[in-house]
């Protein structure tokens, strides 16, 4: 059983939002610098984590025109926040940061999991 992204809208919203996060991602701006600081995450390896949000974004809205491929980006994307989260309670780093982009990030990754399979 494929799972296709319908409704769309969340799909796509989620698809800005981490295109633009990996705009920003390109010359970091103070907040996601001192995120990425705060988890001992290698400067050498930022660069990185900005295709892994192009991709994560072009298969969510490759999703929309290939069943079963934005349901797996949008999984994706959460098992990436995850990862985060894991970074940031291994760090200690539990600042603003954490509760704002980090839980925020995942709990819209999540909602947009749970609207497009549960509608």
């Amino acid at each position: 059983m494929v799972i296709e992204s319908i409704p769309q809208w969340p799909s796509i919203v989620l698809a800005v939002v981490i295109f633009g996060d990996a705009v920003m991602s390109i010359k970091p701006p103070q907040f996601i610098q001192k995120c990425l600081d705060g988890v001992n995450f290698p400067r050498d390896w930022w660069w990185a984590l900005v295709y892994i949000k192009i991709v994560a974004a072009i298969g969510l809205i490759a999703g929309l025109f290939v069943a079963g491929v934005g349901i797996a980006a949008n999984v994706g994307v959460i098992a990436y926040f995850l990862a985060a989260v894991y970074a940031h309670i291994k760090a200690k780093f539990l600042k603003s940061e954490f509760w704002i982009n980090c839980l925020g990030m995942l709990a819209l990754s999540i909602a947009t999991l749970l609207l497009t399979v549960l509608l």
